[in-house]
């Protein structure tokens, strides 16, 4: 009997310091929660809006944009059952399975500047191929060559050196 009272008593006391030490920024807090919450929204409506303009057919449909999205973050964080699961629901959509493939491509591109302490990191990158899985990283965008304007021909360029050339092979019989 004596040992209830002093559980009774002891779960008493914890249950009375569990409460908030600072009940003023409790109404602070929410408003500023709401307001994060409303542009967070707002960011997702922008987003649909911006797929299902960019492109046509079902890969633009707020659907396929969401679970594709879903399941090219879970691939690249390698949780493969989940990814797998999303991808079920994906297919039943009747969304473009290829449009997954090619942004998980897209994605592998982008694989250094991918930053998990970088808050949209991924989120942002997913987006990006999303829209368009062509999309380049700007290091790799600025290494490659430019096509030449029309009527403006591009200035020759250096001609590399020769590289050492082997001995030559026998003559084939």
């Amino acid at each position: 009997m004596a040992m209830g009272l002093a559980l009774l008593i002891g779960s008493a006391g914890a249950l009375a310091q569990s409460g908030t030490p600072n009940p003023q920024d409790q109404s602070k807090q929410p408003a500023a929660n709401a307001a994060d919450a409303s542009k967070e929204n707002q960011r997702k409506t922008d987003e649909f809006v911006e797929a299902a303009q960019a492109l046509n057919g079902p890969g633009g449909n707020p659907e396929c944009v969401w679970l594709g999205r879903r399941v090219v973050r879970l691939m690249w964080r390698d949780d493969l059952d989940t990814a797998f699961r999303h991808l079920d629901l994906y297919d039943r959509f009747g969304c473009p399975g290829g449009h997954v493939q090619a942004t998980f491509r897209c994605l592998t591109r982008f694989g250094g500047q991918i930053d998990d302490k970088v808050p949209r990191s991924l989120d942002d990158k997913v987006h990006a191929c999303w829209i368009n899985p062509g999309t380049q990283p700007p290091a790799a965008a600025a290494a490659s060559p430019a096509p030449a304007a029309a009527g403006n021909p591009a200035p020759p360029a250096a001609s590399p050196a020769p590289a050492p050339s082997a001995s030559p092979a026998p003559p084939a019989k």
